[in-house]
C-alpha cells in the first residue's frame, strides 16, 4: 500500500509516523488526559483499515485527517487539539519555501505526478525537468501571488482546475491555428532572420517544420497547420523540375517527347514530394521545443478548401503521400515499426471524398487503412459542421479546441494585418485561444446532496467563480506587446502587429476564444437521477446543465465583447486529480466517487456498454453545445482486417456527428517481439501496471504503448487514474 507524500512522491505506508507522531504529541498532554500505548496502536490499526478499503494511495493530508478521526472517537480532546496544533506548525515551517521539496523530487524523478502528468512529455529528459522546474516557481508565484485566494482554494479542492499554472506567470496563451499560408507566401523572420517564400515544396516543408516548433516555444497548447497550405509549392517544383529537365536535355543534346518530359518530371516530383512529407513527420517528432517536448501539432486536410483541377488533385498527391507515410509508421531503435504520436491529422469528410463514387474516394479508403493500423486520421464531418458553425468548416487547434464563428471580418476588417487577408473571406487562420478553466460538475452534485433546488444554486455559485477566473486568464494577456514573441505577433502566425503594439485587439470582438471547460457529465447524472445521462431522465438533466452553461457564456460574451465558450475538457492527469478531491470530500460513492477518474466531458462512461453507432449519434447532440471544443471516440479492436466496417463507421460519423475518431490498440514489446495488446495489470502493491502478455515483461522502458487518451495519442504511460480509465474501456464494435 502506498501514500502520496507533499512533493507528490509515491512511498510504501509506514505506520510508525503515524504512531511517532501521536505519541509526540500526546508526550505534551497531562497525564490524565493522554492515552495509553495500546490505544495509539488501535489508532493506526484503524488508519490503516480506512487506507486499505479506499483502493488507492491516499495523500498526507487525508492520512492526517484520519488520524484526528481516531483520536476523537478514542475521546482524547486535548490530545486531538495538541495534534492539529503540531500539523498546523509543520504547515507554517513548509510555507517558508513552496517549491524546495518538488523541485528536488523532479530531479530526483520522483515525483508521480509530474512524472505521469503528461504522457508525452519524458520527466527524466533534463529539458523536460527544466521546463517542469520553471513551472514549478510559476505555480508558486501564480498560487501565491497572481490569482485571488478563493480561486487558488477552489482549485486545490478540486472544485474547479485552472490549466496550466506553470504557464501562468507570463503573458502566454493556449492554442492556435497558425497563418502558415501567410508566412510561407509573405515571408517571415525565425530567430531574427529573414525567411523569404520558398521556391519548391521541399523547401517549404522544411520552413513550414521550423515555424511549428517556433510557435510551440511561445505558447502552451496545441496547434494545427493546413496541409493546403503547402499545395501551392507542389506547382512550383513541378515548373522547377520541369525547366531543369529541359535545361539537361538541352546540355546532353537529347530531344525528348512532351510525354517523356513529363513523365520525368511526375517522377521527379514524387520523389519531392516524399521526401518533403518524410521532413515533416520526422522533424516534428524529433524537434525539441523550449517546452521540453515535441511540438503538439496537427495537420489539417480538406480537399474543398483547394480550387477544383490541377490544385485539387495535387492536394490530393499530398494527401496520399501523408496517409502512406503514417501507415509505415517510424522506426523504433530497434527497428521495429510503430505509432508515432504526431502530427495528428484531421480529415475532413466532405461529398468529393465521402461515397464510392466520389472523386477521391479512394484517398477515404486509404484513411480507413491507416486509421485501423495508426489511430489517425480524425474525422470532421463538413455536412454536420457547417450546421453547427454557421456554414464554415475548419479546424480544430490541437486535439478539440474549436473556434467561434468568425463575427469580425465583416465589421472590424483585418485586426490581425495578415498578409493574405481576402475581404469577404472568414477568418480562421491565425487565431487562438486565451485560456481554459473546467468546471467539476460532480463536485456540484455530490455538494448538493441530491437536492435539485440547491445544485441549480451552487451551480450559478461555481459558475461565477470560473468567470472570474476566467477574466484573470484574459487580463493577464492585456497589454501583452508583440515583442514578447515575434513569431506570434509581428511575423505572421497569429499577426503582423507594429513592434511595441499589444495585442489587445486581438483578445476581443471573437477573434480569439476563452473556454469554460467542464467534467463528469455522467457521473453528475448518475448522482443526481440514478441513471446514465444515456436514459431519458439523465439526458434531460445534463442537457438542462449544458444549456445553462451555455446560457452563462452567451451573457458574459454579450456583456464583456469576449467569445467565451462551452469546452469539452480532455482530462490526462487532471481526471485522476478529481476523482482524489471528490473522495476526500464525499468519501466513495458507487458509480460517482468509487474510481480514479471521472469521465471527460460530456462522454459516456467509459464502463458502460453501448454500440459504436448509438455512442456517436447519442454524443453528437452534446457536441453541438460543446461550441468552444469536442470529440467523441468509438473503441474498437482490431480492425485492419475489416476494413469495410471502418468505412462504415466513418461514413456514419459523416452523416451524424461533427467529430470523432476511432481508438485501437498499437503496441510492441522490446523484449519478445510480441505486437499485439499489451495489458494492465496489477502488482503486489494493487498498483496498476503494463505487461506483455507473451512474455511477462513489465519494464515501461522496453515496451512502446501508444493509447489515445484526451485526442492526442499517448506513447510516455499515464497516472494510476488514466491507467485505470484506460483499462475500464469497453468495445464499441
Amino acid at each position: 500500500m502506498n501514500i502520496v507524500k507533499r512533493n507528490g512522491k509515491e512511498v510504501p505506508y509506514n505506520g510508525e509516523r503515524i504512531l511517532n507522531a501521536v505519541r509526540k504529541a500526546n508526550a505534551e498532554v497531562s497525564e490524565s488526559e493522554a492515552l495509553l500505548e495500546s490505544q495509539i496502536q488501535v489508532i493506526e490499526e484503524k488508519v490503516w483499515i480506512a487506507l486499505s478499503k479506499l483502493n488507492r494511495a491516499a495523500n498526507v493530508e487525508e492520512i492526517q485527517d484520519m488520524v484526528i478521526k481516531e483520536i476523537m472517537r478514542q475521546q482524547a480532546y486535548r490530545l486531538a487539539q495538541v495534534y492539529t496544533e503540531y500539523r498546523f506548525r509543520q504547515a507554517l515551517r513548509r510555507q517558508k519555501n513552496t517549491t524546495d521539496d518538488s523541485i528536488l523530487s523532479i530531479i530526483e524523478c520522483e515525483n508521480e505526478d509530474i512524472h505521469q502528468e503528461n504522457s508525452n512529455k519524458n520527466s527524466v529528459i533534463e529539458s523536460t525537468q527544466r521546463d517542469y522546474i520553471a513551472g514549478e516557481t510559476s505555480k508558486d508565484l501564480t498560487w501565491r501571488v497572481l490569482l485571488p485566494p478563493d480561486i487558488v482554494e477552489a482549485h486545490r479542492e478540486g472544485i474547479i482546475h485552472f490549466h496550466d499554472s506553470d504557464y501562468f506567470l507570463q503573458t502566454i496563451h493556449n492554442c492556435s491555428l497558425i497563418n502558415l499560408e501567410d508566412m510561407l507566401q509573405n515571408g517571415t523572420v525565425i530567430s531574427g532572420v529573414m525567411i523569404t517564400p520558398p521556391k519548391s515544396f521541399a523547401t517549404a516543408c522544411n520552413v513550414a517544420t521550423q515555424i511549428i516548433a517556433q510557435v510551440a516555444s511561445n505558447q502552451y497548447g496545441g496547434q494545427t497547420f493546413h496541409l493546403g497550405h503547402l499545395v501551392p509549392y507542389v506547382d512550383a517544383s513541378r515548373k522547377k523540375i520541369k525547366k531543369s529537365v529541359k535545361q539537361e536535355a538541352e546540355t546532353a543534346g537529347i530531344t525528348y517527347t512532351k510525354e517523356q518530359i513529363n513523365q520525368i518530371v511526375n517522377s521527379r516530383l514524387t520523389k519531392e514530394i516524399t521526401a518533403g512529407i518524410q521532413t515533416i513527420q520526422y522533424q516534428l517528432v524529433t524537434l525539441m521545443t523550449t517546452n521540453g517536448q515535441t511540438p503538439f501539432v496537427s495537420m489539417y486536410i480538406n480537399l474543398e478548401d483547394c480550387k477544383p483541377g490541377k490544385e485539387r488533385d495535387d492536394m490530393a498527391l499530398l494527401i496520399e503521400e501523408v496517409l502512406n507515410q503514417r501507415i509505415k509508421g517510424l522506426q523504433n531503435p530497434d527497428g521495429v515499426w510503430i505509432t508515432p504520436a504526431f502530427p495528428k491529422i484531421l480529415y475532413v469528410l466532405d461529398e468529393e471524398n465521402v461515397k464510392p463514387d466520389s472523386p477521391y474516394f479512394y484517398l477515404t479508403e486509404l484513411a480507413a487503412r491507416c486509421t485501423a493500423k495508426r489511430m489517425v486520421p480524425d474525422y470532421i464531418s463538413a455536412k454536420i459542421m457547417r450546421k453547427v458553425k454557421e456554414g464554415d468548416v475548419y479546424g480544430c487547434m490541437g486535439c478539440r479546441s474549436f473556434l467561434t464563428p468568425d463575427r469580425f471580418s465583416e465589421t472590424k476588417g483585418n485586426l490581425s494585418n495578415a498578409g493574405n487577408y481576402q475581404p469577404g473571406k472568414h477568418i480562421y487562420w491565425g487565431r487562438f485561444n486565451q485560456g481554459v478553466v473546467t468546471l467539476n460538475l460532480v463536485d456540484i452534485a455530490c455538494s448538493s446532496k441530491k437536492d435539485k433546488n440547491k445544485f441549480w444554486e451552487i451551480l450559478d455559485e461555481r459558475l461565477e467563480l470560473c468567470h472570474r477566473a476566467l477574466r484573470c486568464r484574459h487580463e493577464r494577456l492585456l497589454g501583452t506587446k508583440s515583442d514578447v514573441a515575434p513569431i506570434l505577433w509581428q511575423y505572421g502566425a497569429l499577426a503582423r502587429l507594429q513592434p511595441g503594439a499589444p495585442i489587445d485587439r486581438l483578445l476581443y470582438d471573437g477573434y480569439s476564444t476563452i473556454s469554460l471547460g467542464y467534467a463528469g457529465l455522467y457521473e453528475m447524472c448518475y448522482y443526481m437521477t440514478g441513471k446514465s445521462h444515456t436514459d431519458d431522465e439523465g439526458k434531460r438533466f445534463a442537457l438542462q446543465v449544458m444549456q445553462k452553461m451555455n446560457d452563462a457564456c452567451s451573457k458574459w460574451k454579450d456583456e464583456e465583447n469576449i467569445d467565451y465558450s462551452i469546452y469539452g475538457t480532455p482530462l490526462e492527469s487532471t481526471t485522476y486529480r478529481f476523482a482524489k478531491c471528490l473522495q476526500k470530500r464525499f468519501g466513495s460513492i458507487p458509480g460517482v466517487t468509487d474510481h480514479n477518474y471521472i469521465t471527460n466531458s460530456y462522454h459516456v462512461c467509459v464502463r458502460e456498454e453501448i454500440d459504436a453507432f448509438t455512442k456517436l449519434k447519442f454524443e453528437s447532440e452534446f457536441q453541438a453545445l460543446s461550441p468552444g471544443g469536442a470529440i467523441s471516440y468509438v473503441e474498437v479492436p482490431n480492425m485492419q482486417q475489416n476494413i469495410p466496417a471502418v468505412i462504415a463507421l466513418i461514413q456514419y460519423i459523416y452523416d451524424n456527428i461533427m467529430y470523432a475518431e476511432l481508438n485501437t490498440k498499437s503496441d510492441y514489446c522490446q523484449v519478445c517481439g510480441y505486437d499485439g495488446e499489451i495489458l494492465i495489470k496489477e502488482d503486489e502493491n494493487q498498483k496498476l501496471i503494463w505487461e506483455c502478455p507473451q512474455c511477462g515483461n513489465r519494464d515501461q522502458t522496453k515496451m512502446n504503448v501508444a493509447r489515445r487518451t484526451c485526442g492526442y495519442i499517448g506513447t510516455q504511460f499515464w497516472n494510476q487514474g488514466r491507467t485505470q480509465e484506460i483499462r475500464d474501456r469497453v468495445l464499441h464494435l
